[in-house]
Order: C-alpha cells, then sequence, then structure tokens
C-alpha cells in the first residue's frame, strides 16, 4: 500500500473509534483556527500496558489519520513507550530525523512523513500527540 492509500485508509476507515469506558489515560484537545478535535483515551491493564484504545477526531483527512494510526499502534505499549513513540513521531514531523531512517517503530505512522511537504498541516498531524502528552501529563500527576 503507497504512503497515500495508507493515510486515505486510516481517514475513510478510521480505528478505534468507540469510547473506552473507565479510561486510565485521557485527553482531549481542539484548534479553534481549523476546527480539528479529538478524544484519545486509553484503558491500561495492571502492568501498565493499553488494552483498549479509542481516538475519536473531527476535521481534516490528516488529523483523523494520525488520530486512527496513534491508536492503532498504542495496544499493548506501556505508558513510557508511548511517551519514547511521541518524541519519535514528533522529530519525524519537526525535523525529518526519523523519515530518512524509516524506524520501525513507528509502522503505519511513518507514511505521515509527507505532510512535512505542507508545514501549515504538521499541526493537524501533532494534534492527537498533543493530546497524548497531555493525557499522560494528567495520568502521572494523578497516579504518582
Amino acid at each position: 500500500m503507497c504512503i497515500r492509500d495508507r493515510i486515505l485508509d486510516h481517514y475513510r476507515d478510521p480505528r478505534h473509534r468507540a469510547p473506552v469506558s473507565h479510561a486510565d489515560v485521557e485527553a482531549e484537545e481542539f484548534n479553534p483556527f481549523c476546527g480539528d478535535r479529538v478524544t484519545l483515551q486509553f484503558r491500561l491493564d495492571g502492568q501498565g500496558r493499553v488494552v483498549e484504545a479509542s481516538a475519536q477526531s473531527e476535521g481534516c483527512s490528516i488529523i483523523q489519520a494520525s488520530a486512527s494510526m496513534l491508536a492503532d499502534i498504542a495496544l499493548g505499549m506501556s505508558v513510557a513507550e508511548l511517551e519514547s513513540l511521541d518524541e519519535l513521531f514528533r522529530a519525524m514531523m519537526q525535523n525529518g530525523l526519523a523519515a530518512e531512517g524509516g524506524d520501525h517503530r513507528l509502522g503505519d505512522l511513518h507514511s505521515l512523513q509527507v505532510v512535512r511537504q505542507f508545514p501549515v498541516r504538521i499541526k493537524c498531524a501533532l494534534l492527537p500527540w498533543t493530546a497524548l502528552a497531555e493525557g499522560i501529563k494528567e495520568f502521572r500527576s494523578k497516579n504518582s
């Protein structure tokens, strides 16, 4: 599947849209300039790994694809692994650092590197990740 098709697949058939009851990590972000909105929810098991994920998003194809890919890849990850993935994805989107290396940890997310060609749209791809960072920050503050 080519890069464009992978993005469109996640946009047209987003994964993990159903709300998660009793979410451990949860956050909503909204971009008032374009109307993009995302709500992320993750339920963790006893070992702190994501066992249920939800990404509900509204807006352009990029935010919807990014949110779907994030929820998809998050399953089975620990909070620390999600934080590491967040850093890696942001580096790819902002600096192109992972784009050249083709880091396998990014999975389908690697296809979003094409968004770097349109700098104003990078914020669309990063909005779910902003929600993730805020959700983790709140989770850590509640559980410290």
